[in-house]
């Protein structure tokens, strides 16, 4: 059986609230929440979304291999800790752990390199990616929303 879409879900709430953060809005369900409100199905649903992307610099090769290296070194940092809980005594823990943080550099530099390579100059930058939306809405079940509306007028205290 397919799982319900999110307009037949929403045909069984309607929207208390509007807020401009979701801060306020989780304020406001928290508000409900120790006042006795049942919010169990309590929505905060996030509307007119937009994915906001920053670009941070040039993703040149140098910084390809780097990116790497520091990936490759975690994992091989975790790797030879892994593989040192089986020997015995500090040394051969030691260096375990650095053997796997060395190799682990130096694949995740090689790695980071082909990868960077393989786009063939198409995104050739460092970015962060975010979601954004314009106001936030609480939303309750159909037969709640008239006490929702009364003790969220306490919290805006009017």
């Amino acid at each position: 059986m397919p799982a319900p879409s999110i307009d037949a879900i929403l045909q069984n709430y309607q929207p208390v609230e509007t807020y401009r953060s979701y801060a306020q809005a989780q304020r406001a369900v928290d508000y409900l929440s120790d006042h006795g409100f049942p919010v169990a199905g309590t929505l905060i649903m996030g509307v007119d979304l937009r994915t906001v992307e920053r670009v941070l610099g040039r993703l040149t090769y140098l910084r390809a291999a780097a990116r790497g290296a520091v990936g490759g070194a975690w994992f091989g940092l975790l790797l030879g800790l892994f593989l040192g809980l089986f020997t015995r005594g500090p040394l051969p823990l030691v260096a375990l752990v650095l053997w796997g943080l060395v190799w682990g550099a130096i694949a995740g530099a090689i790695f980071g390199l082909i990868s960077h390579a393989m786009t063939g100059g198409e995104r050739d930058f460092v970015s962060t990616s975010s979601l954004a939306a314009e106001r936030y809405e609480v939303l309750v079940q159909n037969d709640q929303v008239a006490r929702a509306h009364e003790l969220l007028t306490g919290l805006r205290g009017g």
